[in-house]
């Protein structure tokens, strides 16, 4: 253990890793957690749906809402803290789709927690090592407390599932015990996460009395390995774990030589040593006898947000040396750009916001970083900011001006759409981070000039009110129905059933009905939008001409005719995560890009070469006759990530309705294709043609679907 005391190191009780998530609506304990990092905490989902009064199956991210967690600290006891799940991996049946009712094992499930401690921070996490078959473990009970630990064996490793036996004395695992850490004594560190128990049942699942035979004490959990697979895409356990030290030989020498020069004193470094700690939360030795340089250094390359929490000691006296170790450190993967402090009131900052400015975050990313190769993807806030911190800056800097970091800039096109107040919060934060990191006014100015410009640009494009209604087919003319409503801040789901089928005109009736019940906001007089989502085999089923049949109604309630009608596929759409960045940049250049007009069936064979690194065009015009070679244009179009495709579903020769919207603008295409099936109702031969619009926003979340699963019950 060096001068500062990063918990860890393997001197600590391990139960100070164990969190307690309790529930919103009693403060009773739904389950553990795990300290994973300095703000973060790793649980299993079904924990969180506990503690939130949801199914423990549930598939929805929780947004925004608060978990309440408890922390284990040396002298205040337990503390009570705000968390919001940052990223959302729902428990899921082996063949990917929703875990049924019954179920005694699954996969997934765990929840990534971000915690709204001080700006000090929780402590860090431990040390991470495999499960493997024979170790001897402790788990606790989500209170932490001493009396509640269960010793356990290791019985069996299978995949992303191991089986661990309890001693046949002491405490049992059970309800309590869910997302707790697996800890290994002789490896001092956490191998994995209590999942669940099971419980003694006859062949025919039914729970058997209590009985000398019938106790058992076998539990699952989720192995480190299967976790690490799970969270390793996201970059999560990058963001806890730095890389040591050692890996870090140049960085190391670098910062080791700058210390030295800027704090030659023994004194000076003791005294900003402790400063130091205090500001990153963690103990410190002796106040008499100073770290040396190497220990210093040390603690700079661990601590992720220690080297922006001393060039801020040293910017105001010393900002040469400052400088010199900011350098030093972006040699390294561990440091990152903020100070606890800076992250915290961030987080405050943007918590504060109304929902739907939160929900324009990702098109202020894809606005403010319109060349960055590959967008920063996440499923909430926390998880942006994360991937944002990471980055470069911009490259609109010159000789030693400091470059805009991706994160500030991305904060000003953010505070340029929210009220003045805020707007001036998050600037003053811009500033002072600007400030830290030694970047000319003039140079923040040049990017909040342009934020300003782009808000302005955007502003008379309020999010409109719309309803997705997912329809998978259940055969002789009869469908299923999934509908959800988002007047701006995010889909709600409005229906209840999904094992309820309807023929074309009771669906268009129940659609209907949900779309009498939104308000759209007085300032927008522009009817919501219906996207329909659908698999790859639905692209083409006439949903806009479903039309409430029923000789008592005066009007016929025809979908398309009323509402401005899309379709969206997300089966093709994420085929290929890899064009996802492609989609997103196109979207951003929805005003601007050019549309490809495939007239010919044989161009499908080339459509792959002209269109994967092709950005600037948005839009497709496919005009070619129905069948197979039409579907397989439109489909590999949305596979590319081509964010508007438009086809006839009718014509046989050149489509009428493809060449009538050729002179409608882009972003118009909705309310132009609504324009051209109203004219179609009333004209037919002025208007003979069915159009298909396919509209992917890259600005709208889209609900989490499982096209594979249609039988899903409520």
């Amino acid at each position: 253990m060096g001068w500062f005391h990063i918990t860890g190191d393997g001197d600590d009780d391990p139960s100070r890793y164990v969190v307690t998530v309790r529930r919103t609506d009693d403060g009773r304990t739904a389950g553990a957690g795990l300290v994973l990092g300095h703000d973060t905490v790793l649980t299993c989902a079904h924990v969180v749906n506990a503690a939130m009064g949801r199914d423990m199956f549930d598939l929805r991210a929780p947004g925004t809402e608060d978990v309440p967690v408890e922390i284990r600290e040396p002298t205040a006891g337990s503390v009570r803290h705000l968390a919001r799940v940052a990223h959302w991996i729902p428990p899921r049946g082996r063949d990917g789709g929703p875990v049924r009712p019954g179920t005694d094992e699954w996969l997934g499930d765990l929840a990534v927690l971000r915690v709204d401690a001080p700006a000090s921070g929780l402590p860090g996490g431990p040390r991470q090592s495999a499960l493997s078959v024979g170790q001897k473990l402790h788990a606790w009970h989500g209170t932490g407390r001493d009396s509640t630990v269960a010793r356990l064996t290791v019985a069996a490793l299978h995949g992303p599932h191991g089986y661990v036996d309890g001693a046949p004395t002491g405490m049992a695992v059970g309800p309590g015990y869910s997302g707790g850490p697996l800890w290994c004594q002789e490896e001092n560190a956490v191998v994995g996460l209590v999942a669940g128990h099971f419980m003694p049942v006859d062949a025919a699942g039914e729970p058997l009395p209590l009985d000398f035979q019938n106790v058992i004490r076998r539990s699952w959990v989720v192995p480190w390995q299967a976790v690490e697979a799970e969270l390793g895409p996201l970059g999560v356990l990058d963001r806890v774990r730095p890389v040591p030290p050692d890996t870090d030989e140049h960085a190391f020498e670098l910062l080791v030589e700058a210390i030295e020069d800027a704090l030659p004193s023994p004194s000076g470094r003791g005294d900003c040593a402790r400063r130091l700690a205090r500001l990153c939360g963690v103990e410190h030795g002796s106040d008499v006898r100073p770290p040396c340089a190497e220990d210093f250094a040390a603690f700079l390359l661990t601590h992720p947000r220690a080297l922006a929490a001393l060039s801020g000691l040293l910017r105001r006296d010393d900002p040469r040396s400052a400088d010199r170790m900011l350098a030093a450190g972006a040699l390294s993967r561990t440091p990152r750009l903020l100070s606890p402090s800076e992250y915290a009131d961030l987080r405050g900052r943007l918590r504060a916001l109304d929902p739907a400015a939160t929900a324009r975050f990702s098109e202020a990313v894809r606005a403010a970083l319109p060349h960055l190769a590959a967008q920063p993807g996440g499923d909430t806030v926390d998880a942006l900011v994360d991937r944002l911190e990471i980055l470069p800056g911009d490259g609109h800097a010159s000789g030693d001006e400091r470059r805009v970091p991706a994160l500030l800039r991305v904060v000003e096109y953010v505070a340029a759409l929210v009220p003045d107040i805020q707007r001036a919060r998050l600037r003053l934060w811009s500033d002072g981070v600007a400030g830290r990191l030694g970047i000319e006014r003039s140079a923040l100015g040049e990017r909040r000039y342009d934020a300003h410009e782009w808000a302005r640009s955007v502003r008379g494009r309020t999010a409109r009110g719309r309803v997705l209604v997912q329809v998978t087919e259940a055969g002789r003319g009869r469908h299923r129905l999934r509908i959800w409503c988002d007047e701006g801040a995010g889909p709600r789901q409005v229906s209840t059933q999904s094992l309820r089928t309807y023929s074309a005109s009771e669906a268009a009736r129940e659609v209907l009905r949900v779309l009498d019940s939104l308000t759209p906001p007085p300032e927008d007089e522009r009817p919501p939008l219906v996207e329909v989502l659908v698999d790859r085999g639905g692209l083409n089923l006439p949903v806009d001409e479903w039309a409430v049949r029923d000789p008592a109604e005066l009007v016929p309630g025809v979908l398309g005719v009323e509402f401005p009608l899309v379709v969206h596929c997300p089966e093709l759409l994420r085929r290929n995560g890899r064009f996802l960045s492609r989609w997103r940049s196109r979207w951003s250049r929805l005003d601007s890009g050019g549309t490809l007009v495939v007239s010919d069936p044989a161009e499908q064979s080339t459509l792959y070469s002209q269109l994967v690194n092709q950005l600037d065009t948005v839009r497709v015009s496919v005009d070619v006759p129905p069948g197979p070679p039409r579907d397989g244009i439109v489909q590999t179009c949305l596979a590319l990530g081509i964010p508007v495709v438009m086809w006839d579903r009718g014509e046989d020769g050149p489509a009428h309705s493809v060449r009538h919207m050729s002179r409608v603008a882009t972003r118009e295409l909705p309310d132009g294709v609504h324009s051209y099936r109203a004219g179609a109702w009333a004209n037919p031969p002025e208007f003979p043609g069915r159009p298909v619009l396919a509209w992917a926003d890259a600005d709208r979340t889209v609900p989490r679907l499982h096209l594979s699963e249609p039988q899903e019950g409520p």
